[in-house]
């Protein structure tokens, strides 16, 4: 099946930030997000390692960026966007980024530049009409089976000239659905279920060119790994059995007088058929 996402928490945070310099002599940059969210109300593991009753999901998700331009021309211009409310549609992310590099070396001039996205989601058995709002996708008594998904793209550089832009974006908070109970008194199980319709999404994209006819002058490099674990049925109160395996990796690279370093990569899981019935 696929990534169901997880909702929202009640309070959303959100925030952005812009950076622009131009400067002859030294650059840096270092940029760190890491959210853990849950749809659980007993809290982040490990409190509630491993998943194990229904509707649990557990989202972890990450980016970095290490940047330093030194002894030359350096222009940076980049652009951060994050938010915890829950997307309602595929053309919105919880984290975007824009950056644009132009850097020419003086003598010993030299940029190195890595970045990395990362999002791993794990989840066990949700009822489809619980979670989505396509009728042809929610049959009653339908499940959406347990998932284990983990995907991670980034790239490196180290330039002595080149123009350099970098993109990424991550979709995987959702608009809250419904709250599942479970059990009385303190022993309760609570869930929140998230509208998983908009699909979990994970992009990235590099371009390093040069100026004019001078091409870029140095290495280039962007990857791509991808695990994913699914399950095909759906089992009350028991261990899932895992139906999909696949490993996934790609790397790309180029030295020397680079003309042009283009690579995009996405990873999308969106829920578009009712899965299996609950086998007890």
């Amino acid at each position: 099946m696929a990534d169901s996402g997880v909702p929202q928490v009640p309070e959303t945070q959100g925030f952005t930030t812009a950076t622009a310099i131009s400067t002859l002599g030294t650059v840096t940059e270092t940029d760190n997000i890491v959210t853990l969210i849950s749809g659980n109300h007993q809290g982040l593991p490990p409190g509630i390692m491993p998943l194990y009753y229904e509707w649990e999901s557990v989202y972890t998700s990450s980016y970095t960026e290490h940047t330093i331009a030194d002894q030359g021309l350096v222009t940076y211009t980049k652009g951060i966007s994050y938010d915890t409310a829950g997307a309602a549609a595929q053309n919105v992310f919880n984290m975007k980024t824009n950056k644009i590099v132009e850097f020419v070396g003086l003598d010993t001039g030299r940029m190195t530049s890595a970045e990395s996205t990362l999002l791993d989601g794990v989840g066990t058995a949700m009822e489809d009409n619980e979670i989505l709002l396509c009728p042809f996708a929610s049959i009653t008594g339908a499940e959406n089976p347990a998932f284990c998904n983990i995907v991670e793209e980034g790239s490196s550089v180290d330039l002595t000239i080149g123009s350099l832009t970098t993109g990424s974006a991550q979709r995987y908070i959702m608009l809250k659905s419904v709250t599942e109970e479970e059990g009385e008194g303190q022993s309760a199980q609570i869930w929140d279920l998230p509208v998983s319709d908009p699909g979990v999404e994970v992009n990235y994209d590099i371009k390093l060119t040069g100026f004019g006819d001078i091409p870029a002058s140095g290495s280039a490099q962007a990857f791509m790994n991808v695990h994913i674990q699914e399950a095909r049925t759906v089992v009350d109160m028991g261990t899932p059995l895992k139906a999909e395996d696949l490993v996934y990796s790609e790397s790309s690279t180029a030295s020397g007088e680079i003309t042009l370093f283009r690579k995009v990569m996405g990873y999308t899981s969106k829920i578009t058929a009712p899965g299996p019935v609950e086998v007890i």
